[in-house]
């Protein structure tokens, strides 16, 4: 007499895949006939959202801004970055309102709007805000 090791006849534990095979294909070429080949476009007009407000600037607000080539001006009047601090100084001395708005061009390293800040802080500035333009 021998003995019969494992289950060699019996049912097995495993998950016939052909069938899922067999559907995902059919599945594929359905797909594949049911997509157009030939895309027509279609003249379609998408609404745009309005354009923001532009922020205008109270007559008491003190703007620095700061140009491509790290020019500098306050309110629309160009300063040097040598005088920067002793301008800011003399403009914030007298101010009970210590608060600036820098605005910078958008290809300028922020290195440099850093240096605008750190200057404008040791000139007396309390708050800073940042204006920021979109890029369309």
């Amino acid at each position: 007499m021998s003995m019969i090791i494992g289950n060699k006849g019996g049912p097995r534990s495993e998950i016939n895949v052909t069938p899922y095979i067999d559907i995902l294909l059919v599945l594929l070429i359905i797909f594949m006939v049911v997509t157009p080949i030939d895309q027509k476009d279609l003249k379609v007009k998408v609404p745009q959202p309005p354009q923001p407000p532009t922020i205008e600037s109270r007559p008491g607000d003190i703007v620095v801004s700061v140009g491509d080539h790290a020019e500098i001006e306050i309110n629309r009047i160009p300063v040097a970055l040598s005088a920067l601090s002793s301008k800011l100084h003399e403009i914030f001395s007298a101010r009970p309102n210590k608060n600036m708005f820098i605005s910078a061009s958008p290809g300028l390293p922020y290195g440099d709007v850093v240096k605008v800040i750190d200057i404008s802080k040791g000139a007396g500035v309390a708050d800073i805000g940042l204006i920021c333009e979109e890029l369309h």
